[in-house]
């Protein structure tokens, strides 16, 4: 089973990172805004298809080595575990340096077709548009809260009957692999990184919420569409994501109170189900972000474009803007949302907690 959920994790990395070229807004190839008219370019769309194939071929040679090797090599569960967890890393690394050989590629296109030269670069505004942004409101986010409190609550009450030993991490077989010593703090560590972490998105869907929703001079009607799908489903799958998370905490910390309270192949279905739901989460989240508003974009009429934001982003993907107030913005190569690194307080809502897990676990 444990061999089966890397074998699962790692197609889905397959698939998404294929698809993440044709995903992306259509007037950003590889981190590099093009003009509308220009979006279709065959040089560009050859770049997309060689990197898609180039990912899927990689994957593929991986796949069938370990395949190979699992056959002629009788390994460990360990090693078996190992290797299944290097794959999709050797996978991220490759397409990583597909990216920034294809960033380079079309960079140096667009410089040597002089692409914008010659342009008048507009920025639109419509104050009207957040009347229809559908992201949630902050209460929900708060409610898995309370299901953490009463959680911290029952497992203070039922404090005696805790082993001595306190399970701090599970296995991909949903069993208990590391123990700490108990005592009042320990008994609760879990609920309390899973509070930082409901905080977390808490602070993300509104800060999300607040930054800047920018639309295309010659495309206003389509980019609306995807900005505030991109919104939409991101604040629902972060919705998503807590409650899941809020569910599986929940349930091992009641595995720690009552050791008996489900049969062993529950732990093992339980966090596999998990798994399995946040995936096509994940996948609805990219089609839906991916698919919005892409057959309405309109070529623009020449001397007109969008403003030409590469200045702002280091090799397309880290996005530096004193002048942009805003904490997140959209990703220019995969679906979501990146920092604005140029503004301090995002340091601090993305750092911060995972900072204070790490206190946690330390002190546990």
């Amino acid at each position: 089973m444990t061999v089966t959920i890397f074998l699962i994790l790692y197609f889905f990395i397959t698939l998404v990172e294929m698809a993440i070229p044709y995903l992306v807004k259509p007037t950003i190839v590889f981190g590099v805004s093009v003009p509308e008219k220009k979006m279709r370019d065959p040089r560009l769309l050859k770049f997309k298809r060689r990197y898609s194939l180039t990912v899927l071929a990689t994957s593929l040679v991986l796949f069938i080595g370990l395949l190979v090797w699992g056959i002629q090599v009788n390994s460990t569960e360990e090693t078996l575990i190992l290797i299944t967890t290097a794959a999709p890393f050797a996978l991220l690394f490759v397409s990583l340096a597909c990216y920034v050989y294809f960033h380079a590629k079309t960079t140096q296109l667009k410089r040597e077709e002089k692409w914008g030269e010659g342009v008048k670069q507009l920025q639109i505004t419509d104050l009207s548009v957040r009347s229809r942004d559908e992201m949630l409101p902050w209460y929900l986010f708060a409610l898995p809260m309370l299901v953490t409190l009463g959680i911290i609550a029952y497992t203070i009450v039922h404090y005696q009957q805790l082993p001595n030993q306190i399970p701090t991490h599970w296995g991909p077989n949903g069993q208990p692999d590391a123990f700490t010593e108990k005592n009042p703090f320990s008994a609760i560590s879990s609920p309390i990184m899973l509070f930082i972490m409901q905080v977390m998105f808490l602070v993300i869907n509104e800060t999300t919420k607040r930054s800047g929703i920018k639309l295309s001079a010659t495309s206003t009607e389509a980019s609306r569409v995807r900005q505030l799908t991109l919104r939409k489903y991101t604040s629902w799958f972060m919705f998503l994501t807590s409650i899941l998370i809020t569910m599986l905490f929940s349930f091992l910390q009641l595995m720690t109170v009552h050791e008996n309270l489900l049969s062993e192949v529950m732990m093992l279905l339980i966090p596999f189900a998990f798994l399995l739901i946040l995936l096509l989460g994940s996948i609805v989240f990219a089609v839906k972000v991916g698919k919005a508003g892409a057959d309405n974009w309109v070529q623009s009429g020449d001397g007109v474009g969008d403003f030409d934001e590469d200045q702002y982003w280091k090799g397309g993907l880290f996005y530096f803007n004193k002048n942009d107030p805003s904490i997140f913005v959209e990703k220019r190569f995969g679906v979501g949302w990146t920092l604005n690194f140029a503004n301090p307080i995002g340091y601090f809502i993305t750092f911060g907690p995972i900072l204070l897990i790490l206190i946690v676990t330390y002190f546990t």
